[in-house]
């Protein structure tokens, strides 16, 4: 049986395997998907396990999708744009990198119908996932892209990618229409953003990438001051479908039945 996991750690919340796996069977596919807390340390041993085809793809979630770069054979054009790899597969035995997480943000904004365009979009954190943020809006139009994160050093780098985006310090009030939760606050749910929100105007979009738990405390806060929220399950599932297309050259559905799955 072939296997297939996602890395990462924290790595209780993820629910790849419950999605993955109901798409191998319903697809007919025998493989199985688990997932797996590793340490930075395991990374080595965990590309050696692709190239042997003990594994035959892996996911990569918080905090590794920057680190694993170093261990790769090459990247797809995506990845190498956002020097962030979330998708790991052994094409003729080499280790290739690739990046869904752009499709991901970019299909599921345009699930909620959301117009991007001429919109001032303030992001918190500078991890792996926010460069696919980036690039996603980039593409979409909008006005301003502000980066927000506790290490002002981190934003920094992001800066050296994209050279249109303004980085500023934790806590700084910024105008925004739509403001992206790409932080880990919010995975426990005692989690609380600790930033005033209370002069920000009304009709904003609050967006969590965050999908378990459903509704973090950055979303309860702006739904009580009745703002547009969205957490983020569709990004979950429309980059899962471009990694299983990616792995098994089959385009899995994206029904009712997996939307109310996750």
């Amino acid at each position: 049986m072939k296997k297939y996991i996602v890395i990462g750690n924290p790595i209780d919340h993820s629910l790849s395997p419950k999605l993955h796996n109901y798409w191998l069977k319903k697809n007919n596919i025998y493989a199985e998907y688990d997932k797996s807390l590793i340490q930075k340390s395991d990374l080595s041993n965990i590309i050696k396990s692709i190239k042997n085809k003990d594994v035959e793809g892996a996911n990569v979630t918080v905090p590794f999708k920057s680190e694993i770069i170093n261990y790769l054979d090459e990247l797809s054009p995506e990845a190498n744009n956002t020097k962030s790899v979330n998708t790991l597969l052994n094409e003729n035995g080499k280790v290739i990198g690739h990046n869904t997480d752009i499709a991901g943000f970019e299909l599921a904004i345009r699930h909620t119908k959301y117009d991007l365009s001429n919109k001032k979009i303030l992001i918190l954190g500078a991890g792996g996932v926010v460069s696919s943020v980036i690039c996603a809006l980039n593409k979409s139009r909008v006005k301003k892209i502000t980066v927000m994160n506790r290490t002002f050093s981190k934003a920094e780098t992001l800066k050296e990618l994209f050279q249109n985006i303004e980085i500023i310090k934790w806590g700084s009030a910024v105008p925004f229409d739509m403001i992206i939760n790409a932080t880990s606050l919010g995975l426990n749910e005692k989690d609380q953003i600790n930033l005033n929100f209370e002069n920000i105007g009304e009709n904003k979009f609050f967006y969590d990438i965050i999908y378990n738990p459903r509704q973090t405390n950055f979303l309860k806060n702006a739904k009580k001051n009745f703002h547009k929220t969205e957490n983020g399950k569709m990004m979950f599932i429309y980059q899962a479908h471009q990694a299983f297309t990616i792995w098994h050259k089959i385009m899995p559905k994206i029904n009712k039945e997996v939307i109310d799955l996750i």
